[in-house]
């Protein structure tokens, strides 16, 4: 009998864990939530990038104070995305690496090569940051467009981001300016790029293709051809400063393809992320020769990816970092500060019993979620960038 009551009372938990669990995802995939989270973003997104725009009175007094100030102010915002990630979602993400490098990450700074082919790789990218503690001071070479855009982009401006116009005979003279400013970083920082320019399409990888048979370059299935010139001028202006590349390819498990969307939605995704530590006194200083160093680094990397997929895992020691606790903690810090005095002025609106006002809020929710909407439009994939496409289509360096 005992062990019949025992087991009835397990089963009873368990039942009882599912049912909580269901409720949980539920809540998640609501929309309301999604527009309570979209207003502790922006809201506390817009609050920082004023605070960052006072902190412009320290750059001629003390500049070092400047960024170290900034990294931090910039975490606030990143880690929330960070937050729906690890966090919201639940997203498992195993580190395949070699020991010995495993220890050296987050101690140095680092030049990240990322491969493009996911909605969220970015977002993956910022996770793989957090673990190693260099969310706030991570670097970015990213489109001048974006540099335009509320909280993120204004973010990235007080973080000293290099931006391009993906024009190179005008971008070459800003970007070496930019990363010849962040020799003096008093912060450890990784520079993640993605030297393919623009994120994986059929299409574009086609295209591609056609450029390097041009060329007379190794085709490659996975990936589409490496953008060089960028990459060797981050070596040559970082060289001394950066310790290592760090090779990294991203998949997820199961063919999954995940999306913001799944992600706000509270689906969980298990990402595997192979890391290779290359010290960068293997890459080459002469400008041609990096160059050929990068698409042999892209060949390499297509064979890793025809493993995986034919495997599905990496040759390496599977390592899962452990989730920190500190962009669950900002991500609450805001949520209090800025929910309760939204919660009292709908409950003031609603207790005026003004049609007028009650239209506005309604209008604003509306805005809201066109405004939510267009925010994860932005990494859908069928609507990113042309850039690679027939239609914009230019020589590949």
């Amino acid at each position: 009998m005992c062990c019949c009551l025992l087991n009835f009372g397990s089963e009873g938990t368990l039942l009882l864990s599912q049912q909580i669990m269901d409720i949980v995802g539920f809540l998640k995939s609501q929309f309301i939530c999604h527009l309570l989270i979209c207003y502790i973003f922006i809201v506390s997104g817009l609050i920082i990038n004023f605070i960052q725009l006072l902190t412009l009175i320290l750059w001629p007094i003390n500049k070092q104070l400047f960024r170290r100030i900034n990294c931090r102010l910039a975490y606030c915002i990143s880690s929330q995305m960070v937050m729906l990630l690890e966090w919201w979602s639940g997203t498992d993400c195993t580190l395949y690496t070699d020991p010995e490098s495993y220890h050296k990450y987050g101690k140095e700074n680092a030049i990240v090569i990322l491969n493009h082919n996911f909605e969220i790789d970015f977002l993956c990218g910022w996770n793989f940051c957090e673990r190693f503690g260099v969310l706030g001071s991570s670097k970015v070479l990213a489109k001048k467009e974006l540099s335009y855009m509320p909280i993120i982009g204004w973010m990235w401006y007080f973080l000293e981001i290099v931006f391009c116009k993906r024009k190179w005979e005008e971008d070459r003279k800003t970007v070496m300016q930019k990363l010849l400013n962040l020799r003096d970083y008093p912060e450890n920082f990784w520079f993640l790029i993605h030297c393919e320019g623009t994120r994986f399409t059929e299409q574009k990888h086609e295209i591609s293709m056609q450029v390097a048979e041009a060329k007379g370059l190794p085709k490659l299935k996975y990936h589409l051809l490496p953008r060089t010139k960028g990459f060797a001028v981050t070596v040559q202006c970082l060289r001394n400063v950066v310790s290592a590349v760090y090779d990294s390819t991203l998949n997820f498990r199961n063919n999954e393809n995940p999306t913001l969307l799944g992600v706000l939605n509270g689906k969980k995704y298990h990402a595997d992320l192979y890391v290779r530590r290359i010290p960068l006194e293997e890459v080459p200083e002469d400008e041609q020769e990096c160059s050929n160093w990068l698409h042999k680094l892209y060949q390499e990397k297509d064979a890793f990816q025809e493993e995986y997929y034919r495997t599905g895992t990496y040759p390496a020691v599977p390592i899962v970092p452990p989730r920190r606790p500190w962009t669950l903690l900002n991500w609450l810090f805001w949520a209090l500060l800025l929910l309760y005095p939204l919660f009292k002025l709908l409950i003031n609106m609603i207790n005026s019993g003004s049609s007028l006002t009650l239209a506005s809020f309604a209008f604003v929710i509306v805005m809201a979620s066109v405004g939510v909407r267009w925010m994860i439009g932005v990494t859908e994939i069928n609507k990113g960038s042309t850039y690679g496409n027939n239609d914009n289509k230019q020589k590949q360096e």
